[in-house]
């Protein structure tokens, strides 16, 4: 005899052992007991959560001698042949290898006969949703007035892609992935009926790289049998799935939490160098800060996360040393950066810039903090406005100039570290100021004139050139300056620009009035003087620093320097 594979040698055959389903049983056993059986079913969810074992089960219900039940024997002959697949008025057909027009036409005109031997003709559709649009249009009379020997029961793993006329017409149950703590129990059972020895270590591992899949869980251990033979250990299973253990995401996140940048890095390489997953490694991380921010907020209530008892004791442990503001900080980097990951040319480069990110978010202040510091601060220097006359004068205010000294020049980190307290809008411009001369150079050059004025409320103010206002006023130079400032710890933070005032220029002396003895004669009209062309220097034209630069960007050469082109009289 043939070997027969874990996932279905133990697959569910009655209502009663379906795991981690009861939602979709309960409501299924209530129907047949009232006698309250749709003509159509439609069983979505992800895969290996037990869609097309419910469609088999509710079938042996439908068609057990004396049913409809929600329990039989499974020596009943009619029960065996479904079991089996070869009940005749059971009919199993692939959405993806049978999904045009005349598939369905052919289903039509064999519904419309009674069934063979049973009560009910049946039709399990797996992965209806890969059926055509024709098909479906086929489909939609049959399936809304089918005769009443026929039943359907449709499964699907992208409910999306189904046609919401077919979708109106079936009842829908939504499976759910299976909680690991079921699927370490269910694998626990099989391992013993098997006579296999599996360390609880490993059975959490084998149940977190199914994410939720019973039959991937069965796979992998079915797998790690012929492997390991009757002895499995957590490293087995950690180097099948490319897994980091345990400890080593703990140690990641305590560095993270630390600030250790060097320890993370380090925790990081010996990672990779050991062929670790590291998109399943950053999936990990951010499973591990969800469930410290659900700790950290739920205290000792343990239904809100789904870990093993040594896994709860280390969340125990960092919970009380953290803020639930830096695991967020940290929760929204890791996040934005699951999403990025796929697209980055070198993903342990990727992941190592992730992980600066998170320390620094982690130790960043908010916008909102910081200002309410300084309200603070300066209410505690202003003192109370019913002073003692006996004491000392208060001192002078500064004058504005001295009040926010501008910074001098220092050089540009490579990475510009968050900002801290004080804050003024001096040292916040020129921190933003800083952080785009590596990135952004054109911009940088643009907002070299620009000078901060005020940050009250949460926006800063800033005045820059006339010239250069058009260029950086747009919504995605704002919105990138934003995007810097949140990096910087400034959250929430707006921005505007306003013009910088124009000098004017000095006003010519009135002419003398005609008829004076000795006045010199009158100039000639101004229109004559537009007349002459404006002489430009070509290596003061050079020299400009705005050109210079604009050239360095652009690859540009000089070919020829004129006048801008006069305007008609």
């Amino acid at each position: 005899m043939s070997y027969l594979v874990i996932a279905r040698k133990y697959r569910p055959q009655r209502f009663a052992d379906v795991v981690g389903q009861e939602h979709v049983t309960t409501t299924l056993m209530n129907a047949i007991r009232s006698g309250r059986i749709a003509h159509a079913y439609l069983f979505c969810g992800p895969r290996g959560t037990g869609k097309t074992t419910l469609a088999r089960i509710v079938a042996k219900a439908l068609n057990a001698t004396d049913g409809p039940r929600t329990e039989w024997d499974e020596a009943d002959p009619r029960v065996r042949e479904i079991t089996e697949g070869r009940s005749l008025d059971v009919l199993e057909i692939d959405g993806a290898s049978n999904n045009g027009v005349e598939a369905v036409r052919e289903l039509r005109e064999t519904a419309r006969f009674a069934p063979a031997a049973a009560r009910f003709k049946i039709y399990i559709i797996d992965e209806v949703h890969m059926l055509t649009t024709g098909a479906f249009n086929a489909l939609l009379k049959t399936l809304e007035e089918p005769p009443a020997h026929v039943k359907f029961l449709f499964a699907t793993t992208d409910p999306e892609k189904v046609l919401p006329t077919i979708l109106s017409r079936c009842q829908r149950f939504d499976l759910r992935r299976i909680p690991s703590p079921l699927i370490v129990s269910h694998l626990s059972r099989i391992a013993a009926a098997e006579g296999v020895q599996v360390e609880d270590a490993a059975l959490h591992a084998i149940a977190r790289g199914a994410e939720g899949g019973m039959r991937d869980a069965q796979s992998t251990l079915d797998q790690l049998i012929s492997f390991c033979g009757t002895s499995i250990t957590e490293s087995d299973v950690l180097s099948m799935f490319g897994l980091a253990s345990r400890s080593q995401l703990l140690a990641l996140s305590d560095a993270l939490l630390g600030g250790e940048v060097a320890t993370a890095l380090r925790l990081l390489d010996e990672l990779a160098r050991n062929g670790k997953d590291l998109g399943r490694l950053l999936g990990d991380l951010l499973l591990h800060f969800r469930n410290l921010m659900l700790c950290r907020l739920g205290g000792d209530d343990r239904d809100l996360v789904e870990v093993s008892d040594a896994e709860w004791v280390a969340l125990q442990r960092q919970s009380p040393g953290t803020s639930a503001e830096s695991v967020g900080r940290i929760l929204e980097v890791l996040t934005a950066a699951e999403g990025r990951l796929r697209e980055a040319p070198s993903k342990r480069i990727f992941l190592e810039v992730t992980l600066l990110k998170a320390v620094h978010a982690r130790q960043a202040v908010s916008l909102d903090t910081v200002l309410s510091q300084l309200r603070r601060l300066r209410d505690e220097s202003s003192g109370p406005q019913d002073a003692d006359p006996k004491a000392a004068p208060p001192r002078p205010a500064r004058p504005p100039e001295a009040a926010e000294p501008p910074s001098p020049p220092a050089a540009v980190p490579a990475t510009p570290p968050a900002i801290g307290v004080p804050l003024t809008a001096i040292t916040l411009w020129d921190a933003l100021h800083a952080s785009m001369e590596r990135s952004d150079r054109m911009l940088w050059t643009f907002l070299q004139n620009a000078r901060a004025l005020t940050l009250e409320n949460g926006q800063l103010r800033v005045e820059v050139p006339a010239d250069a206002l058009a260029l950086v006023a747009v919504p995605r130079v704002i919105a990138q300056l934003k995007q810097r400032a949140r990096d910087l710890g400034a959250a929430d933070l707006s921005l505007a620009f306003v013009p910088a005032p124009i000098e004017a220029a000095p006003a010519p002396p009135p002419p003398e009035k005609p008829g004076i003895p000795g006045a010199p004669p009158p100039e000639a009209p101004a229109k004559a003087t537009r007349a002459q062309p404006q002489v430009l220097n070509r290596e003061d034209f050079l020299n400009d620093p705005l050109i210079r630069e604009a050239m360095e960007v652009f690859r540009a050469q000089l070919v020829e320097v004129r006048a801008p082109s006069e305007s008609p009289s």
